[in-house]
């Protein structure tokens, strides 16, 4: 499933998720872990390295890196990065496939403390394996796999789930990035991250459950009419609810961000198709929407 393309793709992925999920572990937490499993070398590597340029908030806390990989050339590769880091931080090497990250994980002692997953699945998920990145409620995972697994990843506990299926410059399918956690922060970071990453390598994304297949241009701000739209119909779904509600729908709904739907419901409150509590102001998350008509 990976080619050069997606592999790079899913390294800077990899990166800027990480860069904002270690800080705020380590700031609510005095151990964390990070699991990487199924990716190529170079993305172990570059997690490593991001690990290490945070040592100083690392410094009285206790870090534990797993990397499950069928690699040979992993320890010549890591070894010198794993020489700079401080004592806090342990890195666990384990050859094998993604499939055996539950055994690693609870081998690791990874219980009760944040947890942050990156798997590049060959095939399906499995319960297990999506139990143990929930790591009960400490969990986070970051999942590139061939096929949309929102309702797998609901099943295992996520309450939050986004997903997107990227497409390459050519036309090609790169498969499906789904994200599971219980951090509406993290959600919108990682939604973030995609969109900055895509921008970069000159990606499309579009919705795994969408039947018709469209796709969105990631590169500058989105025409924000279509997720207009959609926020029109979950209203006419559900009814008035708070600004949160509508930037979670979207993050969780569609491939859009939450800045973007900041900007479709000005256009619809510009149009006069919803209206809002306040007369002025900017939208503030509790404030509620409702329809017009």
């Amino acid at each position: 499933m990976s080619t050069d393309r997606t592999t790079d793709f899913l390294r800077k992925l990899l990166v800027r998720q990480l860069t904002t999920w270690l800080p705020a572990a380590l700031h609510r937490s005095r151990r964390a872990t990070v699991a990487i499993a199924g990716t190529d070398a170079g993305s172990a590597e570059a997690a490593l390295r991001l690990v290490a340029a945070h040592a100083g908030q690392v410094r009285g806390r206790q870090v534990t890196v797993l990397v499950l990989a069928d690699s040979a050339e992993l320890p010549a590769r890591l070894g010198p990065i794993e020489a700079e880091l401080p004592a806090e931080v342990t890195v666990h090497l384990l050859s094998g496939d993604p499939y055996r990250l539950p055994v690693a994980v609870k081998a690791a002692g990874a219980a009760g403390a944040p947890l942050f997953s990156f798997v590049d699945l060959p095939g399906s998920v499995t319960p297990k394996l999506l139990a143990a990145a929930a790591n009960g409620r400490a969990g986070e995972l970051l999942l590139h796999t061939g096929d949309s697994a929102r309702d797998a990843l609901v099943s295992a506990g996520f309450p939050l789930v986004a997903e997107v299926a990227p497409v390459l410059p050519d036309g090609e399918a790169a498969g499906v990035i789904a994200f599971g956690s219980r951090s509406d922060r993290s959600l919108e970071a990682v939604r973030d991250a995609l969109w900055a990453v895509g921008a970069d390598l000159d990606l499309r994304y579009r919705d795994p459950q969408d039947p018709m297949g469209v796709t969105v241009d990631v590169v500058g701000d989105p025409d924000p009419e279509p997720l207009a739209h959609e926020l029109l119909a979950e209203l006419r779904r559900g009814g008035s609810r708070p600004v949160t509600e509508l930037r979670r729908h979207t993050l969780t709904a569609t491939v859009y961000r939450a800045a973007d739907a900041n900007r479709a419901l000005a256009d619809l409150l510009d149009a006069g198709d919803v209206r809002r509590e306040r007369e002025a102001g900017r939208l503030a998350g509790d404030e509620i929407i409702a329809l017009t008509r």
